[in-house]
């Protein structure tokens, strides 16, 4: 088992359609990073859920998880229902190392790459 995970972490959706472009991103990302493991977990109606995937994780014997809410911005969501699972996954696990980061909707780069996509779709 890797002992570095990076964990996408979406929202979920009935459709399972929904989690295509996040499965490609997690393809994408597991080409640019071997060493790493790197998985999606949900916050609802899809599965696996984030404490169930890192509990597994640290089952399997990774120690160290950084979670990238793939979120377009800091709704409800990353800020009541996030900081709760995370502090109950820590508290679990006081050997894990689990980091979080930013919404990706919040970084610069994201919200420049977007807006060139929306700029190339007049032409």
């Amino acid at each position: 088992m890797k002992r570095h995970a990076l964990v996408l972490f979406a929202h979920g959706a009935r459709d399972p359609r929904w989690a295509a472009p996040f499965q490609r991103l997690q393809k994408i990302i597991e080409s640019q990073l071997p060493e790493v493991s790197v998985s999606l977990a949900f916050l609802e109606l899809m599965t696996p859920s984030l404490p169930d995937l890192v509990r597994q994780l640290t089952q399997d014997g990774c120690n160290d998880v950084t979670v990238v809410p793939v979120f377009f911005g800091q709704g409800g969501h990353l800020l009541r229902d996030l900081p709760v699972m995370i502090e109950q996954l820590k508290n679990g696990n006081p050997e894990l190392r689990l980091n979080v980061a930013g919404a990706v909707g919040e970084d610069q780069d994201v919200l420049n790459a977007v807006a060139q996509y929306c700029i190339k779709s007049l032409a």
